[in-house]
């Protein structure tokens, strides 16, 4: 029997996705699906812990959908769906909720980056108890989750033996999984941040639907440093090591081999280099993207979540049971 694994993206901003998404995880989950057991997941109630407009947010969370079909998530091979059609999520997020301290949820990292954008609501702070529910409500084995979410993960590591020992063995312990190369893309325009559709200058990401023109733009622009050779060393060149693992995912080509390549080609050749690459990757992803019917899309999305339902429930008769909400 397959091992499961289980991955949510939530559709924040217009829902369009960045490279850094495509390194950091969804290449990843693509490849995945031919190991394992997958359930992915647009977390469409994750986004609503910061202020959105109701009416961008219904084409977000398409959008988002519509990118993981582009990259390859097959919904023939992996259950897809919206996790707010799945009411199960929220169920078992109240059950662990009452046994996660507030002191462990004050301590979350992203909660205190977010809470003076957002405010201080409930939302915001139940969040990693909500991811927890995620994960445990399909009884995974493995999580792939990038250095930010680390925190995230250890918290429901630990809500997982707290559960199993105070009602008995139910949950399995989730481990992590991190992809050997690209788990962090960096902002084109500020290379000691991460990548961020947030971050008000477009020119800092590309997203997996930018035309041609626009990558090589963006590219060109990127922030680099004073001198004129290709090295890879995060501490001194970060621009340009950041550019290195961008053409090491795009080409398949290792770092070392790209810049005994472009050494001494100059900046200017080596950014023209790296945006062709880029434009060569996202070419089909945008392709797809476009070719994508919005109303085949949600209806693919609601048989997900018809099947992810189903399955769900059938994990909740047990979790019911153990916490006393069964008549048995």
């Amino acid at each position: 029997m397959r091992k499961r694994v289980f991955s949510g993206i939530q559709p924040t901003g217009n829902g369009h996705l960045h490279i850094g998404n495509l390194v950091g995880a969804l290449r990843n989950w693509v490849a995945m699906q031919d190991d394992y057991e997958c359930i992915y997941c647009v977390v469409d109630l994750h986004a609503m812990t910061v202020p959105y407009d109701p009416d961008t947010f219904r084409q977000a969370r398409i959008n988002t959908a519509k990118s993981l079909l582009a990259v390859g998530i097959d919904p023939a091979r992996s259950l897809l769906y919206y996790q707010s059609q799945v009411p199960q999520h929220a169920e078992l997020s109240w059950i662990l909720s009452t046994i996660t301290s507030i002191g462990q949820l004050e301590r979350m990292t992203q909660y205190k980056e977010k809470q003076d954008k957002a405010g201080q609501n409930l939302g915001l702070l139940a969040y990693p108890v909500l991811m927890a529910a995620d994960i445990l409500l399909h009884k995974v084995h493995y999580v792939p989750v990038g250095d930010d979410q680390t925190q995230h993960l250890e918290l429901t590591r630990d809500l997982v033996e707290r559960f199993n020992s105070r009602f008995g063995e139910e949950f399995p312990l989730p481990e992590r999984i991190t992809p050997e190369i690209g788990a962090r893309v960096m902002s084109l325009q500020d290379p000691t941040s991460k990548m961020s559709k947030s971050d008000p200058n477009p020119a800092s990401y590309i997203l997996l639907v930018d035309e041609p023109d626009v990558i090589r733009r963006k590219v060109r622009s990127a922030v680099t440093d004073s001198e004129r050779y290709v090295a890879y060393d995060w501490e001194k060149k970060p621009g340009i090591s950041n550019l290195l693992e961008l053409m090491a995912f795009f080409t398949g080509r290792s770092i070392d081999d790209l810049v005994e390549t472009y050494h001494d080609s100059g900046y200017a050749a080596f950014k023209d280099a790296v945006a062709e690459a880029i434009v060569e990757g996202l070419t089909p992803i945008r392709q797809t993207f476009k070719a994508l019917d919005d109303d085949e899309v949600a209806r693919v999305l609601q048989k997900g979540a018809l099947d992810a339902r189903q399955r769900a429930e059938q994990e909740m008769i047990s979790v019911r049971k153990k916490v006393g909400l069964s008549a048995s």
